[in-house]
């Protein structure tokens, strides 16, 4: 069974692509400035004015005042009691406050699509920032019940500044859409290179320069309570040295009591205590971790098989097989965080210092 697909999430994720920018990445060509932004404005816009008026989704920004009913995933009265509507958001590339409105941007080409809307590249016409303008319509967010979804999305990601995490600035809406106005990152999709990539795999120094930027970005999350859930290629960015940007925190909490039981997530990267409908805590990440490293060395994951109820049951007792192309320090790091027991997986502290990780860290960065 493919991982492609998410099996728990109402929303297919937004298929991000790579386009390169002139000098240094920081001029994008953006066609014909006056007349192509204009156009690929008012092709967002086609479902509506632009008008900050109107039905709107509850935002709050505040990722401190998260809490989400443990059962089933959804925003709780108290919760929404506090959520107010708002506009405000930081103005792009600095910590002051402004109120946008697509107005302010010129929009480029289009960068990909999904369920909900479309990411355009675009920029803010006053510093010449260039940001990811992801626009999402809010008919299919509320038709898909996925409200407390991309609320959570903007509450915790706008909180969050870490080298190897995609910066949200912020957000504004208008009566059809919510913006959200995110660092840009010019290298693509994650998935997509390693598609590209010969056997569908990587080397394993690209692999453990990967592991080491997203274990040191989880660290973080993990220092603020955040609990990602879906680590996966997919859900993965590079900027324009090559380095890796986690993008996506859709199914991600902000959960200081450490104990969830939501399931949620993508069926490959599912750990065993959410398949069986136990509470789970941030080591879920830990176990997604060790699954994306054995796709990225190997080209699959290691639970893939040819029906839900196979995955299932190899998950739920940590079956897999590490083929003897792997080397024997990176399987030793793939079978301490593939362990049916959450506290027997090896820590993101000691992921760090691996000796698979050490051999490859002191080396120039070739990963671009």
């Amino acid at each position: 069974m493919s991982h492609k697909t998410p099996i728990y999430s109402k929303g297919q994720p937004i298929k991000y692509q790579a386009t390169h920018l002139n000098k240094e990445n920081a001029k994008p060509k953006f066609l014909n400035d006056k007349t192509e932004s204009k156009t690929n404005c008012q092709e967002i816009k086609k479902s509506g004015s632009c008008k900050n008026t109107g039905k709107v989704l509850s935002i709050n920004t505040n990722a401190h005042n998260v809490q989400t009913n443990s059962r089933n995933g959804h925003s709780s009265t108290n919760e929404k009691d506090q959520v107010k509507e708002q506009t405000k958001t930081e103005s792009v590339g600095s910590e002051s406050k402004k109120t946008w409105t697509l107005q302010d941007f010129d929009i480029g080409i289009p960068l990909g699509k999904g369920k909900f809307g479309n990411v355009y590249l675009a920029r803010e016409k006053k510093s010449k920032y260039i940001i990811a303008l992801k626009v999402l319509f809010k008919d299919a967010i509320l038709n898909l019940n996925n409200e407390h979804q991309v609320r959570r999305e903007i509450e915790i990601q706008t909180h969050l500044r870490h080298p190897n995490i995609l910066r949200m600035y912020g957000y504004f809406h208008d009566e059809a859409r919510v913006y959200l106005i995110l660092e840009y990152a010019p290298g693509g999709a994650c998935y997509k290179e390693l598609m590209a990539s010969k056997d569908k795999r990587f080397s394993e120094e690209r692999t453990a320069k990967y592991i080491t930027q997203i274990a040191e970005a989880l660290k973080y999350c993990h220092s603020k309570k955040v609990i990602h859930r879906d680590i996966k290629p997919e859900n993965l960015l590079l900027g324009a040295k090559g380095e890796i940007k986690i993008a996506d925190f859709g199914w991600s909490v902000h959960a200081p009591s450490s104990r969830r039981s939501t399931l949620c997530g993508t069926l490959d990267y599912l750990s065993p205590e959410m398949v069986h409908g136990k509470t789970h805590n941030e080591t879920v990440d830990l176990w997604s971790l060790g699954v994306l490293c054995y796709e990225f060395l190997v080209g699959r994951p290691p639970f893939q098989s040819t029906t839900y109820d196979d995955t299932y049951r190899k998950i739920s007792k940590a079956i897999y097989s590490v083929p003897t192309f792997v080397s024997e320090n990176a399987t030793d790091l793939i079978r301490k965080l593939l362990v049916v027991n959450p506290n027997a997986r090896l820590g993101l502290e000691y992921i760090l210092v691996h000796p698979w990780i050490l051999q490859y860290k002191d080396k120039p960065n070739t990963v671009q």
